[in-house]
C-alpha cells in the first residue's frame, strides 16, 4: 500500500466510524423528558425557594442534613422520595418533588417535621404515579 491510498484509507475509516458514532449518540439523546421538568419550571419563580437559597448557616444546615439522613436511612422510600429537595431557610423548611404515594409523602413529612417540627414545613410535595 503507497502512501497516497492508505491516507485515503485512513480517511474513509474515520469517516465512517465518525458517523457511526453520531448515530449512535442521537440514538440515546432521544429519551423521555424527566419527570419533573414543569415542576423546574416553577422554581424558575423568585418567591419560590430553590437549593442555591438554602442558607449557609450552620442551624440551617444542620436541619438540611438531619431530614436527608433520614429520609435516606428509610429504605422502604423510593428513589424519588430520597431525592426530593430540601430548603431551610431561618428554620423554614420547603419540600419540593415528586414521591411515588400518599404514604411516601407523609412519610417524609413526617421525618422533616420530626426535626424541624411541623409548624415549620412547607409541603410542596407532589405524588407521581409509575406511570
Amino acid at each position: 500500500m503507497n502512501f497516497k491510498n492508505g491516507v485515503r484509507t485512513f480517511f474513509l475509516v474515520s469517516s465512517l466510524l465518525g458517523s457511526a458514532w453520531v448515530v449512535a449518540q442521537d440514538s440515546t439523546t432521544q429519551s423521555a423528558p424527566a419527570d419533573n421538568t414543569k415542576v423546574n419550571q416553577r422554581d424558575q419563580n423568585a418567591n419560590e425557594p430553590t437549593a442555591d437559597q438554602q442558607k449557609d448557616n450552620s442551624s440551617d444546615r444542620d436541619i438540611t442534613q438531619e431530614i436527608r439522613k433520614a429520609i435516606v436511612k428509610d429504605k422502604s422510600l423510593s428513589t424519588y422520595a430520597h431525592n426530593v429537595k430540601i430548603v431551610t431557610q431561618n428554620g423554614q423548611v420547603t419540600l419540593k418533588g415528586p414521591v411515588r404515594s400518599d404514604d411516601e409523602k407523609r412519610a417524609v413529612e413526617a421525618k422533616a417535621a420530626a426535626i424541624a417540627g411541623a409548624s415549620n414545613i412547607n409541603d410542596q410535595l407532589e405524588v407521581k404515579s409509575k406511570n
